[in-house]
């Protein structure tokens, strides 16, 4: 029997019981870990959740965990997301003796670095000179200017700055360099591929950095509901046999950022509504740009059918979706993927934009996926989107088939492909 391959991976954010990117670390980390020997860099913060799940957990024991935190004293200005950018910077930076290390004492010559998948951002310099997979990774999509005027100041500035630097990106002297190094490139999108230098394009492939999650999870971690929210069992969808329902509930989840797209959501809603007084619709998520989405509904007048629940824990998370008859995802770049994905295990019709990522695994024959076109455009598709979903045969039907789909996209077949992805491009064994 010949040894399994080791493989070195940089986590930043990797815990279990949590849904946004630290979940999607966590996912990768496990399935990764019944094909290979592991070494998982990830903060110290995230020790006490992963020492706790390990200790029930034992045949996991070939994931080795190291811990990496900056001392107090150097991190006192970050506080949850503020600063998490420089704190990376300096973490990967800090981090890198720690890698080299724990590579050359352990025989390691495959080094995966997998969040933060931002392809703009820094990696570990020794990792990356060795056999280096990379991503998945995003960060080069941007927001067409047409939906991003109608954004508060802060918001249009800080988009005007994203197209720049992702305009600038073919000059970026670390991005050029990590294209060059990387031995596979993993991108999330289409729009991350094509900015792949054409040099470099032949190791590069689209692969998103999601899948379904078809296993119960513990109520005992809270989290908040942002981009991805939390894990999601995938107990079937229960659809009223009667023809004729009193009301069909959308649900919309994330961090209320600009991007997002909730203001798409309610204003196709708010036409809808004038078709169908059935509806009603609930946020779940909280962020900077909540004030003008209440400002919105309250234009609109739709405050009687919208409801925003704000931050909540995971058992209120699932209790929402699971009696939700719509996921609605507007997000106009890779955003609220994983509640995605929870909406097809749980046998829920999805609305989404076509972000020319995650939607590649979906079908239309469970969900209902809208090109970015014009912004008036998106909001009339996403409003005969909310009207065809409220027949109740017709949501019916799709509620089944995401059922029925769900297994193909779940993790264990994400980690198969990734394993044959390493095996066929690596030329390992």
């Amino acid at each position: 029997i010949m040894a399994r391959k080791r493989i070195f991976v940089s986590a930043y954010a990797c815990e279990p019981g949590l849904g946004s990117e630290i979940g999607v670390g966590w996912h990768w980390v496990l399935e990764m870990s019944k094909y290979f020997d592991l070494w998982v860099l990830t903060r110290r913060s995230n020790m006490p959740n992963i020492n706790a799940w390990l200790a029930e957990n034992p045949d996991f024991s070939n994931i080795n965990f190291i811990y990496y935190d900056m001392p107090k004293w150097a991190r006192f200005w970050k506080k949850g997301l503020r600063g998490v950018r420089l704190y990376y910077i300096l973490w990967q930076f800090c981090s890198n003796n720690i890698v080299k290390r724990t590579m050359i004492e352990n025989n390691i010559s495959i080094f995966h670095h997998l969040t933060y998948g931002n392809a703009l951002w820094n990696v570990s310099r020794y990792g990356s000179k060795q056999t280096f997979i990379w991503g998945p990774v995003g960060g080069l999509e941007t927001i067409p200017e047409n939906f991003s005027r109608h954004y508060d100041t802060k918001c249009r500035i800080i988009e005007k700055f994203r197209r720049f630097a992702v305009a600038c990106s073919k000059l970026n002297v670390g991005f050029l360099y990590r294209c060059k190094q990387a031995d596979i490139i993993l991108c999330k999108t289409e729009h991350t591929l094509k900015r792949i230098p054409q040099r470099f394009a032949s190791k590069a492939l689209i692969f998103t950095d999601v899948a379904a999650d078809a296993i119960a999870h513990s109520d005992s971690f809270p989290v908040s509901a942002s981009d991805s929210c939390c894990e999601m069992s995938s107990t079937a969808h229960n659809v009223p046999s009667d023809t004729i329902a009193k009301s069909v509930n959308f649900i919309s989840v994330g961090r209320l950022d600009a991007w997002r797209g909730f203001d798409l959501v309610l204003e196709a809603f708010a036409i809808a509504r004038k078709q169908n007084n059935r509806l009603n619709l609930t946020i779940v998520g909280d962020g900077n740009d909540k004030d003008r989405l209440i400002s919105i509904v309250d234009k609109l007048n739709i405050s009687s059918s919208v409801s925003f629940t704000g931050n909540v824990p995971m058992s209120e998370y699932k209790s929402l979706m699971h009696t939700a008859d719509v996921v609605v995802n507007a997000a106009l770049k890779e955003g609220a993927v994983t509640v995605s994905f929870d909406a097809v295990s749980l046998g829920k019709p999805l609305i989404c934009l076509d972000t020319t990522g995650y939607t590649r695994c979906f079908s239309e024959k469970y969900a209902v996926i809208i090109p970015i076109l014009e912004r008036d455009v998106v909001i009339d598709k996403i409003k005969d989107a909310i009207l065809t979903l409220a027949n109740n045969e017709q949501r019916h039907q799709m509620s089944l088939n995401a059922l029925n789909a769900s297994s193909s996209l779940s993790w264990q077949n994400h980690g198969k492909q990734f394993r044959d992805i390493l095996l066929d491009k690596l030329q390992i064994s």
